[in-house]
């Protein structure tokens, strides 16, 4: 895995994700986001927490937003619910998620494993979080990156 942010993903690649999470919000009034920075500089799961506030994903009426974050250098991942989903989804609800995109990323694969964990992500979250007509993508699906 190169140590540069900007050689994760191509272009192509990037578009691909982006799809994928507008695809995977079609189920879910859930909100869902990448980001993708070089080292988390300690505990990914902190640095998951501070990016999840930095991008204010803390702002969503049901706060129901998902941060995918990734930390290229470190070769880890975190996938960050907020309160809303947490204090409904029972306990390890994200580990079939991770194992999906952990089995690509140990092979190189890092954009279908963001691609199949974003959609994975939004099937989950469709039956807590269903989508709505009156749903408003509340957060970009653009990729975010530190």
């Amino acid at each position: 895995m190169s140590n540069k942010v900007e050689a994760f993903l191509t272009a192509k690649e990037e578009q691909d994700v982006i799809e994928a999470i507008r695809l995977a919000e079609l189920n879910t009034s859930g909100e869902i986001r990448v980001h993708l920075e070089k080292t988390a500089h300690g505990d990914a799961t902190n640095r998951a927490l501070e990016v999840f506030y930095h991008l204010k994903m803390d702002n969503t009426k049901l706060q129901n937003a998902v941060l995918i974050y990734v930390a290229v250098k470190d070769r880890t991942f975190v996938i960050y619910g907020d309160k809303g989903i947490n204090n409904v989804v029972p306990p390890h609800f994200w580990d079939s998620t991770k194992d999906v995109m952990q089995a690509h990323f140990k092979t190189g694969n890092f954009k279908q494993g963001l691609v199949e964990g974003i959609l994975k992500s939004g099937e989950q979250l469709k039956k807590y979080f269903p989508y709505t007509d009156l749903d408003v993508n509340e957060l970009t699906n653009n990729i975010s990156k530190g």
